[in-house]
This record gives C-alpha cells, sequence and structure tokens, in this order.
C-alpha cells in the first residue's frame, strides 16, 4: 500500500489526482514489474500470465492515448518509467 501511495505522489498532477492516465501508467507499470518476477519463478502459471498480456495492452492504450493528447507528458512519463530508451 506503501509503495501505490509513492506511485501516485510521484506521478499526481494535482492534489487529489488519483486516476490521471499517468498515474495509470505508473501503477500498471509497478503491476506489470511485480507480476513478471513472479513469473519467472513460476513458468506454469498461465492465468496469471493472461493477466500480465492484458496489463500490458491498458498500458499500451493508455500511453497511445497520452502521446495524443500531450506529448511533453507522455515523454516526461516514459523517461521516469525507463520505459523507452
Amino acid at each position: 500500500m506503501e509503495a501505490k501511495a509513492k506511485t501516485i505522489g510521484d506521478f499526481k498532477l494535482h492534489e487529489r489526482d488519483t486516476g490521471s492516465a499517468d498515474v495509470q501508467i505508473a501503477l500498471l507499470t509497478q503491476r506489470i514489474n511485480h507480476l513478471t518476477e513472479h513469473l519467472q519463478r513460476n513458468k506454469k502459471d498461465h492465468s496469471s500470465r493472461r493477466g500480465l498480456l492484458m496489463m500490458v495492452g491498458q498500458r499500451r492504450r493508455l500511453l497511445d492515448y497520452l502521446h495524443n493528447i500531450d506529448v511533453t507528458r507522455y515523454q516526461a512519463v516514459t523517461r521516469k518509467l525507463k520505459l523507452r530508451k
């Protein structure tokens, strides 16, 4: 819970922001990284793998949306999360 609150604090746009695209992308990235580690240890967990793929797709759609509405925010989020090189 503390990690989630810290992530929201790092990416929020205003004081009460918990649902902007920036925050959603950051939370999804955190969950994707955690689930990736789990799947490296548990190779036969196919239901979690499906959930991971769905999260990756959702993050991709949010990143596309952010890129379309505000390129500078998109670049800031991808740089901060180290999604692009």
